[in-house]
């Protein structure tokens, strides 16, 4: 390898920056910040305008539109436009100084707005994720800094002069940046893309439609992403014909050491193509019993109704056997047992049972909750109340100690009682001697 250092070719623009800090002493100078003020004002009045026609004014993972208007991008974007509109017409009138610093700034502020919010829309709030939104504003506004003070050709012509020969190519260290940031840009516009995508799809999407719906958007990112990484690749330099022995290796080492990771992949298409299990079905996998939250393309969220949160990997979903409580029905079915008196009137202690759980506002009328005589215990009668709720997700236990309750409070009412245990014990005497 090889590294040459040519010299500049041209000395560094003192005299353009001090021509620039001179401009700032004229008077004409406030028309540059009233124009620039005046740009401020009718972005913000176009973005807030957008904002309540779109009816985004809580959006939270948009990212033209963030939490507050200045959080997304559209404010920048409608700034930076009016920016170099304005400055397009100060040009022809008055000597610029405010505005060839406005524009690098407007410039700078639409890179990190449109970095940082795709990313967030993308991956959430993630340790990594914030350490590349540091990284996209350091570089952003280092590259502005360069821009303003003039500097930024000089240190360009720099990193072209320093090259090396690589087989039959020649590389710069101008190249490889530009490269990697034309790369980064090109993933980040495929999020955006996949982002605005997925949020499409799954809007107002509800049962079966959501994980049909989860699925086509999992494999659109994937598309969208390939493809991105392959016209990424391409932009830096670098010869696809050689992808083919990374994929003939990338091939053997999924066959061999990634094949349970494969395995999961296709299985999470595999369970949202054919929905035998969709977000929001309540399941039994390995003593677990939860709903589903969420299907992701390498395991399954699932929640129980304690808060408790299981990752189950998709292949165990298709290999072994999983209760699907809500599979073609979503009701389910409960029951309490108590034990009254023998001397209790049968029918009466039945339609109370049945009253009780009537009056529980989740208890469903149809099929109507039934009341039974299920066994003769060794210390009272033993009836078991059924019922059906049609919102498991919503707890089972509470609803359970509401109709128990309620069972309690109208046997006391009507004087059944509860019978205490019983046991007989027999005393023998013995003999006297």
């Amino acid at each position: 390898m090889t590294s040459t250092v040519s010299p500049p070719a041209s000395p560094p623009p003192i005299d353009d920056l001090q021509a620039w800090l001179a401009g700032f002493t004229q008077t004409t100078v406030w028309f540059e910040f009233a124009a620039l003020a005046f740009c401020v004002l009718l972005a913000w009045g176009l973005a807030s305008g957008l904002r309540r026609a779109l009816g985004m004014r809580d959006e939270k993972s948009s990212v033209l539109f963030g939490r507050k208007l200045f959080d997304g991008a559209m404010f920048p974007l409608l700034l930076l436009v009016l920016g170099y509109i304005a400055r397009a017409l100060l040009l022809t009138v008055v000597p610029l100084a405010v505005f060839k610093v406005a524009i690098p700034v407007l410039v700078s502020l639409v890179v990190i707005r449109v970095g940082v919010k795709v990313l967030q829309v993308a991956f959430g709030s993630t340790p990594w994720v914030r350490l590349l939104e540091r990284t996209i504003s350091w570089l952003a506004w280092l590259a502005m800094v360069l821009w303003v003070s003039g500097l930024l050709p000089l240190v360009l012509s720099e990193l072209d002069a320093i090259h090396w020969k690589m087989g039959a190519s020649t590389l710069s260290l101008r190249t490889l940046i530009e490269g990697a940031l034309t790369a980064g840009a090109v993933l980040i516009v495929t999020l955006w893309i996949s982002a605005a995508i997925e949020a499409r799809l799954l809007k107002s999407a509800v049962g079966g439609q959501l994980s049909l719906r989860k699925a086509v958007s999992n494999a659109t990112r994937a598309v969208l992403m390939f493809l991105g990484l392959i016209f990424a690749l391409s932009a830096v330099g670098i010869d696809l014909t050689a992808l083919s022995v990374l994929g003939g290796a990338i091939g053997v080492g999924i066959g061999l050491g990634l094949q349970k990771l494969a395995s999961n992949y296709v299985s999470g298409f595999v369970i949202l193509a054919e929905q035998s299990m969709r977000i929001g079905d309540n399941v039994k996998v390995d003593n677990f019993e939860g709903r589903i939250s969420d299907i992701k393309a390498r395991y399954t969220l699932i929640r129980s109704a304690t808060g408790r949160e299981s990752i189950v990997p998709n292949e165990i979903l298709i290999t072994n056997r999983v209760e699907n409580l809500s599979l073609a029905d979503a009701r389910v079915w409960q029951s309490t047992t108590v034990s009254v008196a023998y001397d209790s009137d049968v029918e009466l202690v039945r339609r109370l049972l049945a009253d009780a759980a009537v009056a529980q506002p989740r208890v469903l009328q149809d099929p109507a909750p039934s009341a039974a005589l299920s066994a003769f215990g060794a210390d009272g009668l033993e009836f078991t109340l059924g019922y059906w709720i049609a919102d498991p997700e919503n707890g089972q236990l509470n609803l359970r100690s509401d109709v128990n309750m309620a069972i309690l409070r109208s046997l006391r009412e009507h004087g059944i009682e509860i019978p205490y245990p019983q046991r007989v014990l027999h005393l023998k005497r013995r003999p006297e001697a």
